[in-house]
């Protein structure tokens, strides 16, 4: 916390979160629906006169727009199709041990604290040249290495908890759903080993609706979000469809990232406003 502090000189907010509403990219069939129950909700109250409006939300509240995942969101199954203890989550959990219908008994977002942690945003996009990268192209050491360069960044020391966006440009195509579902950039497996097992990092985080996979993931046929699946049972968190271009813009790399998950008991994930303080 206190080195993500440290880092605030001018005290410039940036709002990594994009706008909620019914039209925005949802991946496969879910929704976001929100009604105003009557116009005005209640009143008028009092002397006064009050009315006030309330709003009614629908939506798979952890899983869509800009949301953070949780430890209980992506496990593996090491056993045959269907059987439940043999599906493993965070720390070894067992499916069959803590998933219900009505929550997850551990490993819900009422576990994790507010974080304040160092961020660093590596501009892939930047570093390539292009304003946006290909779906299903996949972001190797040797580019995280070429951002950093560019970047003036060369000599940069990670540590352990850091928070690492990677900026693809995809947040290009945020209003236009068909195209930012089609697939995605991501990193390949030896960035991921990087960010899990020698940076230690506390948090990924990219513009796409997955943030980390590339999709179709390249040569491995059969592979379905390979990097969630490495990462996400024993490592960082992850959050997904940031709006990174602002940073980029301003040559911000290295801030104080900012994230309160809502603690939604046994939720699977947190929607939110994620910023960044230079």
């Amino acid at each position: 916390m206190l080195r993500g502090i440290s880092l605030i000189k001018e005290g410039k907010t940036y709002k990594l979160g994009q706008e909620y509403s019914a039209d925005m990219p949802l991946f496969r069939q879910r929704q976001f629906v929100l009604r105003i129950p009557a116009t005005p909700t209640g009143g008028p109250f009092g002397a006064n006169m009050l009315v006030y409006h309330d709003e009614f939300l629908s939506t798979e509240i952890g899983q869509v727009g800009t949301q953070f995942d949780g430890l209980g969101h992506i496990g593996v199954q090491i056993g045959p199709n269907g059987e439940r203890d043999k599906m493993r989550f965070y720390n070894g959990f067992i499916e069959g041990e803590f998933a219900t219908a009505y929550g997850l008994e551990k490993l819900g977002m009422e576990k994790l604290h507010p974080i304040v942690a160092r961020g660093v945003l590596l501009d892939i996009a930047g570093a390539r040249g292009v304003d946006v990268l290909e779906k299903g192209e996949c972001v190797s050491m040797d580019d995280v290495n070429a951002a950093l360069e560019n970047q003036g960044m060369a000599d940069f020391e990670f540590m352990e908890g850091d928070t690492i966006l990677f900026r693809y440009g995809w947040d290009a195509y945020w209003s236009d759903p068909p195209k930012f579902n089609d697939g995605s950039p991501g990193i390949c497996m030896d960035t991921a080993r990087w960010v899990a097992e020698e940076v230690k990092a506390g948090v990924t985080g990219g513009d796409t609706w997955n943030a980390t996979d590339p999709v179709p993931y390249p040569n491995e046929k059969g592979c379905v979000f390979c990097i969630h699946t490495y990462c996400r049972p024993g490592t960082a968190s992850n959050q997904e469809n940031l709006n990174l271009t602002p940073l980029a813009n301003d040559g911000t790399y290295v801030f104080a990232y900012i994230y309160s998950p809502v603690p939604i008991k046994g939720a699977t994930g947190s929607i939110g406003s994620p910023i960044a303080i230079k």
